[in-house]
């Protein structure tokens, strides 16, 4: 019975995993879909009174720092499938990505009407994702972190209140009769427009998130003070993004508040006005930073090996593939100045094919090499000294060389406060 409960839960620990890394890479699928999405939303000649923000520049470099959300969440996930952090940071990640592709989908086609189906409909879906993308970083991470759970049972009428307020907010946002945002003044599909009320209902719901998130964040922060060891090192970093988060975004809801205004990023609104909202949406990155500091720094899930062959691997294939494809390029330009005819690719394919199959092992070795020098110096020096003495041990006699051979090496590997070698025979104890 033991055995069949390890086989299902080795089973479940690889399913967890898969399904980890799947939402991870669709994540990474909808961020690529963004970018022809926005390319044909450019196309199209919207309006500057939309207020739409379609730069490139923007583009890459807002998606893909909220692509560390998914990343990490996978990375935890896939080894730790009880703890929801992993999975929260997951979930953010898609609704993230999910809120780009939309964005830019009804953009392209409010623009270039008949061009596409629904774009006002998704325009409406879209209007309310961000609800639950900050309000789940904003509160459950900060609460559950780092183990999962609450810090005492006290703070899970904070827990419920953050559901009801996400919930309750996202479903008021999705049924207000107002103007959806950089659409020229589209007003919302779903909305009641028979019922003016829903439209300030919101605005009644709306302040108690950051309160919910700064109570997260101070829970956080207790639970840091109440911490010793590891333990504190493990909480700091994210303790003081979380801090710095709830303190930027409550500014920015203060601003917006002084400065009325339909949606947050409306045309014709003050420029540090803008510049406090997305200072504070690009804030949340740094929650995920943390927890990816804390992981690969403080080891707080035990995954330094899947991250040191995540790194190898990546880099290998990265590697691997631009010298395929060069590869390929180059031997049929060869080929061609050789034959004369214009394309041998099944040829150039081969002999490619051949070279990177030769270049695997010495490139990964090289690779490995340069990840464990450059990330983990200490673990190398380990080896390396490891393997001197094991060298060393085969050609050594002299018994008192050994013993204080070894005693250098687990002062210089294991760095303990003391080391000791009793030796039985001579019933002696050397020190350092």
């Amino acid at each position: 019975m033991d055995a069949a409960r390890e086989r299902g839960r080795g089973g479940g620990t690889r399913a967890s995993s898969w399904l980890a890394w799947s939402l991870a890479g669709l994540s990474v699928v909808m961020f690529v879909a963004s970018i022809p999405l926005c390319l044909l939303a450019r196309s199209a000649h919207v309006p500057s009174s939309w207020g739409a923000d379609l730069s490139i520049v923007g583009l890459l470099l807002g998606g893909g720092l909220f692509l560390l959300f998914p990343l990490v969440g996978a990375l935890i996930a896939s080894r730790r499938q009880r703890n929801p952090i992993g999975w929260i940071l997951l979930a953010d990640g898609l609704l993230w990505m999910l809120s780009d592709v939309m964005d830019y989908y009804a953009v392209y086609g409010v623009a270039s009407p008949g061009s596409i189906p629904f774009p006002v409909g998704v325009a409406g879906i879209n209007n309310w994702l961000w609800v639950p993308a900050v309000g789940l970083l904003g509160t459950y991470v900060f609460l559950l972190f780092p183990d999962g759970r609450l810090p005492s049972g006290r703070w899970r009428p904070l827990a419920w209140l953050s559901g009801v307020v996400i919930v309750l907010l996202s479903v008021g946002i999705a049924l207000s009769p107002g103007i959806l945002e950089n659409l020229g003044g589209i007003r919302n599909p779903f909305g009641l427009e028979g019922f003016p009320w829903v439209e300030t209902a919101p605005y009644v719901v709306l302040p108690l998130l950051p309160l919910c998130m700064l109570a997260s964040v101070f829970s956080l922060v207790l639970r840091y003070r109440r911490s010793r060891g590891g333990e504190r090192q493990q909480i700091k970093w994210i303790a003081f993004a979380a801090s710095f988060v709830g303190l930027l975004y409550l500014i920015a809801m203060i601003g917006s508040f002084i400065f009325p205004q339909e949606t947050w990023f409306a045309a014709g609104s003050p420029l540090w006005v803008n510049l406090l909202e997305y200072a504070a949406l690009l804030s949340f990155t740094l929650v995920s930073t943390a927890v990816g500091f804390a992981v690969l720094r403080y080891r707080l899930y035990d995954i330094d090996i899947l991250i040191n062959r995540t790194l190898v691997y990546g880099a290998l294939t990265a590697m691997l593939v631009a010298l395929y494809l060069g590869g390929v390029a180059t031997t049929q330009t060869v080929l061609h100045a050789l034959t004369g005819q214009q394309q041998q690719p099944q040829l150039s394919i081969v002999v490619t094919t051949l070279v990177i199959a030769a270049l695997f092992n010495p490139l990964r070795r090289r690779i490995q090499s340069f990840i464990d020098t450059r990330f983990y110096r200490r673990k190398y020096d380990a080896a390396k000294t490891l393997l001197a003495f094991s060298a060393k041990l085969r050609n050594e006699t002299d018994l008192e060389q050994l013993n204080a051979g070894l005693l250098s090496v687990v002062s210089a590997t294991m760095q303990p406060g003391h080391v000791s070698l009793w030796l039985k025979p001579a019933d002696r104890e050397l020190n350092r």
